[in-house]
């Protein structure tokens, strides 16, 4: 078994089938699929479940992915000794966020750490539901609730803040708006209810309001919404920054807060690779933060 196998064999199942995994090692799907059949013979195991919907790891495929991961951790581990600049980053990393934070706070945190590292690749996959490192989605996540189970380990970024917030050419044609008791007279802009996937972003239950009547599973069509004047509802305060016609409204009755956890495979501690690009990221992406949540 050569890595080269391991490496077609990890791209399927991150991918759960041949043709993302053929897009992602540059090969048709019918190579892929020979490749896999060649690894099974070879381990005398069937690794996948094929269906319609795709390849699923058997239990003999997920016992196959952490040894897989193990080496390509010792093969990246390998290439960066012989990079011959320790103190650059290089190659490719990917880093998941739920969509609020991967539009207006990694886009200018990983561009700086680039500069930084000519040598580096980011990959932000921005995305309204948790990531899962186990089957390697990305190398790190950000997320807006500490985990309570996995093999991870985790590190608080910082915290942040929201408030509600509308356009002002909405303001100017709706009805007064001076408790949170006139939400109900307002249109509401904010999650589609079944699709919360953290409790965290619940945050129009927590202040009371109503129905939503414009509603989203993606922060930014939430905040689109509210830049055209089409009703009022939750913002970060690092957002609003890039909308000046949004203004925030009742910031002393109604003020949240939350935190970002930047969530790692527990494996990658040894990768001392990895940890510099956390270190790295940690620290632009506070400073950050706070220089747009001070813009608000």
């Amino acid at each position: 078994m050569d890595w080269d196998d391991l490496r077609v064999f990890l791209a399927v199942a991150r991918s759960d089938g041949l043709t993302g995994a053929g897009k992602v090692l540059r090969l048709d799907p019918a190579t892929v699929g020979r490749r896999i059949a060649r690894l099974e013979e070879a381990c005398a195991a069937a690794l996948f479940v094929k269906s319609p919907q795709g390849y699923a790891l058997t239990e003999a495929g997920q016992r196959m992915l952490s040894h897989a991961v193990t080496v390509e951790q010792g093969v990246q581990a390998a290439a960066d000794a012989l990079h011959g600049d320790t103190e650059r980053l290089s190659g490719q990393i990917r880093i998941g966020a739920p969509d609020g934070c991967a539009n207006f706070l990694l886009p200018q945190v990983c561009a700086r750490i680039c500069d930084q590292n000519p040598g580096l690749e980011v990959q932000i996959v921005a995305l309204p539901r948790v990531f899962n490192l186990s089957r390697r989605e990305a190398d790190m996540a950000v997320a807006v609730s500490r985990p309570s189970a996995g093999r991870v380990t985790v590190q608080k970024l910082a915290d942040y803040h929201l408030h509600l917030a509308a356009a002002q050419s909405y303001l100017e044609k709706s009805p007064p708006l001076a408790s949170p008791a006139d939400l109900h007279q307002h249109r509401l802009v904010g999650y589609i209810p079944d699709m919360i996937f953290d409790k965290e972003l619940d945050y129009l239950s927590e202040v009371g309001a109503g129905t939503v009547a414009l509603a989203s599973n993606s922060v930014s069509v939430q905040f689109n919404w509210l830049r055209v004047g089409a009703g009022i509802g939750i913002v970060h305060d690092f957002a609003i920054p890039f909308a000046p016609e949004i203004r925030r409204v009742l910031t002393d009755q109604i003020s949240l807060r939350r935190s970002f956890w930047l969530i790692r495979h527990a494996d990658d501690r040894r990768l001392d690779r990895l940890s510099r690009f956390a270190e790295a990221l940690a620290v632009e992406f506070r400073r950050e933060l706070s220089r747009l949540e001070a813009l608000a």
